[in-house]
This record gives C-alpha cells, structure tokens and sequence, in this order.
C-alpha cells in the first residue's frame, strides 16, 4: 500500500511554507520513502491547478501534502487523486458532518460551492510513476466569497487524523476507488462545459472512467477529456 496505513504517516506541521506540495517533491526526488506528510498553517505560494494561487489567513485551512511511491503506471496517478478526494469527503463528513460532492477533476463542493481543491504532481521513469505528492487545501474555518468551509468551530487536526486515516484505507483498495468515486461525483449527469486550452466544449457528462478520464456525450458522440476545467451547467 502507498504510503503504509494510517499509523504508518510521518506527519510534521509547519507555521509557513512556500508549498507543502513543492517541499514534498523536492524530497520525493532526493530519495524521501513513502508516507511523509507534510502540513502548514500558511502557504505563501501555495498552488491550485493550471499554476492557480492558492491564498487564505494563516491558520483558517487544512493545507496538507502527501508523499507516495505507488510504483505504478503514469494512469495510476488518477486514482490516487481520486482516493485522495474520497478520503476528504469522508473526513469532512466526520469531522463536521458536511457532506460534499465531487467535482472533477479535484474539487470537493458543497451545493456547488467550492469546499476544497486537489493537486497530484509526479516524478516519472518512463511511463512508471516514481513519486507522487498529493496536495490538498481545504476551507475550515474561512473561505472566500462564493466558496464552503466546514465551520469556525472545527478542529484542522482533527480532520487530518480522519483524512490520513481514511486515506489509507482508500488506498488498500485502488481498483475500488473509481466505483467508489462515482457515487459521489456531482459532475455525472449533469450538463458541463470543459474548458481546454484551445477553446471549450459542451455536453452531458456521463460517465468517469477507471483510468480518471470524463466521459461526455458532445452532440451524440462520446469524448473522453483527462484534463481541463469543468464549468457544472444548469439545465436546459
């Protein structure tokens, strides 16, 4: 299992970082083993997907990375995110009885509102995952305009004992975390925009596959996208 079980996470927790995500990586090359997680109360590069910024006060969320060697082929690394998602999910809804909805690719949202983001970057041999760090911000205790927090009162590490924990549990069982994945992901069903870097494409998203890949009907033709951004639509 990546990463080893849920006792197994060697877990240090910083006042401020650049990014936990780079630091990791930055680790991960130099030879790190498996299971190191790192967490900061501030990031003052911290980054979203597409090179967005990631910004909130120091101390209001969760900004947490996890290193992994899963040893796997490049395709792999979807799964991990998505179980990285998964146990985000599951600790929200334990920590503070919230209970949100996956949106692909790495998003977790309440009511269509953003409650948390996921960033998987990787160091590859060939197509042979070496490394992968697995980031994660989740609004506590602040979130910006339009955007979910779990609430004032909740405790940031309480839910990173219940996502570790759960985290480790998704990833003893990766060929059931795309099952597990569609059950609570919003964007299937619904009409999406998928917005790709040469213009955007609109349909019924129907499906996501087991290699990560969202399937839309465009026009009575199925496409499959391993990336871009989705814009959920309302219905026609």
């Amino acid at each position: 299992m990546p990463g080893g079980g849920d006792r197994g996470w060697r877990v240090r927790w910083v006042d401020e970082v650049d990014s936990t995500n780079r630091v990791l990586m930055e680790e991960g090359r130099a030879g790190a083993e498996a299971g190191e997680v790192l967490v900061a109360d501030h990031q003052t590069a911290g980054r979203g997907r597409l090179g967005r910024s990631w910004t909130a006060p120091p101390g209001a969320s969760l900004l947490v990375s996890v290193l992994l060697r899963p040893a796997g082929s490049v395709d792999q690394a979807y799964r991990l995110t998505m179980a990285a998602g998964l146990a985000a999910a599951t600790a929200a809804e334990a920590v503070a009885g919230i209970r949100p909805a996956l949106k692909w690719p790495n998003d977790l949202v309440v009511d269509d509102r953003k409650l948390a983001g996921l960033l998987a970057e990787s160091v590859l041999s060939g197509r042979t995952l070496e490394v992968v760090v697995v980031g994660m911000g989740m609004n506590v205790a602040w979130a910006p305009e339009g955007a979910a927090c779990l609430g004032a009162g909740v405790d940031r590490r309480q839910v990173l004992d219940a996502f570790l924990a759960s985290f480790a549990t998704e990833l003893a069982d990766l060929d059931g975390v795309p099952g597990r994945y569609r059950s609570r992901c919003s964007t299937i069903g619904r009409r999406v925009r998928v917005e790709l870097p040469d213009g955007s494409v609109e349909g019924a998203a129907v499906d996501v596959g087991p290699d990560g890949r969202l399937e839309v009907d465009v026009a009575g033709t199925r496409r499959s996208f391993a990336v871009g951004d989705v814009v959920h639509l309302r219905p026609q």
